[in-house]
């Protein structure tokens, strides 16, 4: 039987999922900080914040699948109707500040490190060797998030509608809406190369109709009005066994990716902790993030 793993933040779609997964006969595991108890974790299905996933991850022996970050920008421009690059984040300023060009809208290709919406210019806090995605800005009318696997939409809700969220509607849609919403999404997955389980967020664009807003993993989406129990399936389906033993460039490399640190400080701390990853990222949490 599954097990699924919550953060220690106690949001309303942890609680959804919680009470969907006790309904379906699952163990749940309410982490109090981001180490895994020293217990039995049979068949581990992590849904948590994107912060702590990798670390969540690498404790389990789990990859949690992510979509690509260039997935939207070779996306066809009938599927996306908007110009949208894949930039460095220096590369970024260099353009802002030298050719004056106006504000672009831009957000980070997967996790939440920054938030996503238009910049005049990007905050010096978003690292120069960061990957970000640059778009044309558009005027979204309503958009979709859609839970899908194996290239069929299995639950999906509205989110937000004229630049509104749509909670204090409890996410009501029409039925000829979801309709739509969910053949265009499958439309999508016929014809190009999708993650097999990943959540696509569609919408509609002024004046320029259906487009794909973007994909994100369903370890860590918010899950709005979708179905809970088609959400934890697809959920689960995210989860990949890793096994492999990293080398020390690859502890580096996580470790980076993970806290955003120079490589320097990585090694530091990773040589301290004589190569145990785990400790290191401990020592580096207790000492920089945790706040008491």
């Amino acid at each position: 039987m599954p097990t699924l793993i919550l953060s220690n933040r106690y949001t309303d779609d942890s609680q959804v999922l919680w009470r969907a997964a006790t309904f379906e006969g699952w163990d749940v595991v309410r982490l109090q900080n981001w180490r895994i108890p020293k217990q039995p974790l049979p068949d581990p299905v992590v849904y948590v914040e994107s912060l702590f996933a990798p670390m969540i991850g690498e404790q389990l022996g789990l990859n949690l699948r992510e979509p690509p970050e260039d997935w939207l920008v070779k996306l066809p421009n009938h599927f996306s109707k908007r110009m949208i690059s894949l930039e460095m984040a220096a590369d970024v300023r260099a353009v802002q500040k030298f050719r004056s060009v106006g504000p672009l809208f831009i957000k980070p290709p997967n996790d939440k490190s920054f938030p996503a919406k238009v910049y005049a210019s990007l905050p010096d806090y978003v690292p120069a060797d960061t990957a970000v995605l640059v778009q044309e800005e558009v005027e979204w009318e309503k958009e979709f998030r859609c839970f899908c696997l194996d290239g069929k939409v299995l639950t999906l809700s509205i989110y937000c509608r004229n630049h509104q969220v749509q909670k204090h509607e409890d996410w009501y849609s029409s039925v000829p809406e979801l309709q739509d919403a969910k053949e265009f999404a499958e439309v999508v997955m016929e014809s190009v190369e999708t993650p097999r389980a990943v959540v696509m967020d569609v919408g509609v664009i002024k004046d320029k109709g259906w487009a794909v807003v973007e994909l994100n993993a369903a370890w860590g989406s918010g899950i709005y009005g979708c179905q809970p129990k088609e959400v934890l399936h697809v959920v689960r389906e995210c989860m990949e066994k890793s096994g492999e033993v990293m080398t020390h460039e690859e502890m580096i490399a996580k470790f980076v990716q993970v806290f955003r640190c120079t490589e320097s400080m990585a090694r530091c701390y990773l040589c301290y902790c004589s190569w145990n990853y785990e400790a290191a990222t401990d020592a580096y949490w207790r000492e920089n993030i945790l706040i008491y």
